[in-house]
């Protein structure tokens, strides 16, 4: 396994039943752009099992962070989610993905689209001072079934508006959106539904999408990955494609297991 780092894990919190997040060593020579993803996993008798996870880490920080549902019959996460601190996990050398805000056309506002554990490359971009410094507005959108699958909220609506260095770019241009679908909350109903009666949009107060201004990064289950992109392509919007720059980027990485 000469392109598997082992890392060990510092910390293991479990937000939910279904979702925790792990905290574990960096190796100086793990290089990654804020938003791709490696696979990560663990030892099996003698063999690697792994799977796609997102960094939900910043570059530049010193340990690495992955975010994870919990699947009682998964071959992985059935066991991953009884990792503990001291524990090791098996981590790629070479992390990739589409989830690069310069693959994108320059335009205003970014739109972070997300369901469930694909929440997990957003919070590394939003963690990137060249979001703030390329958009004039940052839109992170979290669809849940539950309110408690809402992860992370602390960071997002307080660490970050009080990080010493780019905290203010935060507070002006970082807007965070979570949606609920499952059970009463002020914001119901799903994503696509949201972009479709232009609820969302409302609720923000920015103006009517348009190829111009607007771009997006999407990631979630592939239902939703698919309607979204129906709905942007309805929309006029592109996705880029290799060296074919467009208005939207997706990832294809992950499959629940």
């Amino acid at each position: 396994m000469t392109e598997i780092h082992r890392e060990k894990v510092i910390d293991v919190h479990h937000w939910s039943d279904t979702l925790f997040t792990i905290k574990a060593t960096r190796n100086r020579s793990l290089r990654f752009r804020n938003g791709e993803f490696a696979m990560m996993g663990i030892e099996i008798k003698g063999k690697p099992l792994m799977r796609a996870y997102s960094m939900a880490s910043s570059t530049y920080e010193d340990h690495l962070e992955f975010y994870s549902i919990k699947v009682q019959q998964g071959a992985l996460t059935s066991r991953l989610q009884h990792i503990k601190r001291g524990d090791e996990i098996l981590v790629s050398k070479k992390p990739t993905g589409t989830l690069l805000w310069d693959r994108l056309k320059p335009g205003k506002h970014l739109y972070l689209l997300s369901t469930g554990t694909g929440l997990a490359p957003f919070l590394s971009i939003i963690k990137d001072p060249e979001i703030y410094d390329n958009f004039e507005k940052v839109i992170l959108v979290h669809g849940c079934r539950y309110i408690n699958e809402l992860t992370y909220q602390r960071l997002i609506t307080h660490e970050l508006r009080h990080n010493e260095y780019f905290g203010d770019s935060v507070k002006e241009k970082l807007i965070y959106y979570p949606a609920v679908t499952r059970e009463p909350y002020k914001n119901y109903g799903r994503i696509t539904s949201l972009l479709e009666t232009g609820k969302l949009i409302e609720d923000i107060g920015l103006p009517t999408l348009s190829v111009e201004d607007d771009r997006f990064m999407v990631c979630g289950s592939p239902s939703m990955l698919k309607s979204l992109t129906e709905i942007l392509v309805n929309l006029n919007f592109r996705e880029t494609r290799k060296s074919d720059f467009g208005e939207y980027v997706i990832e294809r990485a992950f499959v629940e297991k």
